[in-house]
Order: C-alpha cells, then sequence, then structure tokens
C-alpha cells in the first residue's frame, strides 16, 4: 500500500501538468454566496449549459434574490425548467433561501466571510442548510468567500479516481474530505479548476484521450486502457476541437 502510495503521482505534479495545456489558474473569489449557494444548486445533476440557462431565467423572473424567497414554487419550476430537475430544484432554493433569513434576518451570509471562521465551521453552518450537501458548499466558500474548500463536483471524482488519488468506489461526498487531506490548500482552485477542464476535454467519461494525456504517466487507469485499447484515438487537436 505504501509503495502505492509512493508511485502515485502528487496533486502538485498532476496541476503542474495540467497548467501547460489549460492555465494559469488564478482564483477571484465574487464575494456574493447567496449567487454562488442558487447557481450551484441549479448546476446539480445538469450541464453547465443547462443550469446557466436556468440560471439566467430565474434571473429574469426574480430580478432579487428577496423576490425569490418570496416567489410561489410553481412559479420557481417554471422558470428553472431549462435546466433539469425542476420539481426538486425549485422547493429546495425556495427552503434553502428561506431558511437564511430565518436564521440571519436577512439573505446575508457575510458571518461566513469572517477571517477568524474556521473553514470547517463555515462548511458544518451551510451543510445544515436543506438541500445544501458538500460540493455546495465547498463551491460557496470557495468562489464566493475565498475561502480553502476543494468543491468535487463529476468531472474532478472521475479524474481523481483514475489518477488512484481517491480509493476504488467512493463516492463523490467523501472524496470531498480525501482531496482535501492530499491536496495542499494553497492549491485547491486551480485543482479544481484544472481537473475539470481536464476531465471535459481528454479524459472523458467514455472513451477519453489516453495516448494524448499529459497524466497517462503514473496514471493506473490510463495504463490499463492502452493495454486493453479502451480509449479515443482521436488527435490532440480533434479533442480540443469539440470540448
Amino acid at each position: 500500500m505504501q509503495e502505492q502510495e509512493r508511485d502515485r503521482i502528487q496533486p502538485a505534479q498532476i496541476l503542474m501538468r495540467l497548467t501547460r495545456i489549460y492555465g494559469p489558474f488564478e482564483s477571484r473569489p465574487h464575494g456574493d454566496p447567496i449567487t454562488e449557494l442558487v447557481l450551484t444548486i441549479l448546476s446539480q445533476n445538469t450541464s453547465d449549459t443547462n443550469s446557466g440557462r436556468a440560471f439566467m431565467r430565474l434571473k429574469q423572473r426574480f430580478p432579487t434574490w428577496d423576490e425569490l424567497a418570496a416567489a410561489d414554487e410553481a412559479e420557481v419550476e417554471q422558470a428553472i425548467a431549462a435546466g433539469g430537475l425542476a420539481k426538486q430544484k425549485a422547493p429546495r432554493i425556495i427552503a434553502t433561501l428561506r431558511e437564511i433569513v430565518n436564521r440571519q434576518g436577512s439573505l446575508d451570509l457575510s458571518h461566513l466571510a469572517e477571517p477568524r471562521l474556521r473553514v470547517e465551521k463555515a462548511r458544518e453552518w451551510l451543510m445544515s442548510l436543506r438541500g445544501v450537501g458538500p460540493k455546495t458548499a465547498a463551491c460557496v466558500l470557495l468562489f464566493a468567500l475565498g475561502k480553502r474548500a476543494l468543491p468535487v463536483d463529476t468531472h474532478v471524482h472521475r479524474v481523481s479516481a483514475r489518477l488512484g488519488l481517491i480509493p476504488p468506489g467512493m463516492n463523490a461526498a467523501k472524496a470531498h474530505a480525501a482531496l482535501e487531506a492530499i491536496v495542499p490548500d494553497r492549491l485547491f482552485y486551480a485543482f479544481h479548476i484544472a481537473l475539470i477542464k481536464h476531465g471535459r476535454r481528454l479524459c472523458r467519461a467514455s472513451r477519453p484521450h489516453c495516448q494524448q494525456c499529459p497524466l497517462l504517466a503514473g496514471c493506473p487507469e490510463g495504463e490499463r486502457r492502452l493495454i486493453s485499447g479502451d480509449y479515443a484515438s482521436a488527435q490532440l487537436s480533434e479533442a480540443f476541437s469539440d470540448a
């Protein structure tokens, strides 16, 4: 086991190789945790294109988050229909916003940005809200508040599993803690973005482009696929053209 861990490609090496292709990656927290919260709930189990479309229509229908919190569930469901799972996401969003108002007196999460507040305490507070799991909490902390949390979406989870960074069969929820334990926290943002880009362009769910992958040396799954022939044969330029 220890020998396998020594042979495993390290997060800093992964990031160095991927930065040559996709980077650099600069973290710029936008400071709007409510927006990030709503957007991340909309992104659950759908594509970025669909969730982005749903978010834009939601903002057109409800220009302020206070209006959304007071909205009728059916209206919200109609507004976000393009994103998929609207019947589940509409009540989830409304309930989450109303719970924040009940706790804080307004739609204000500025208390989570306090420098003295430990990341784990902020994460715990967010995850106590209905509909907020590890990924949503981590996205709010990282992208809105600039706190050191590592969101694990489908791409980060898949690439990490193939590289052997997490145990076989570990789900995305548990992978948050596992990856945060081995990735240096100063690299959380860059690591997250790099693995998403890599998962979309080369390390795809089916027929990944293993031959062109800069992480092939040190990737157990890539080496296995090269032997079995279970990989895409497209050239690197083709892999990037339809990303």
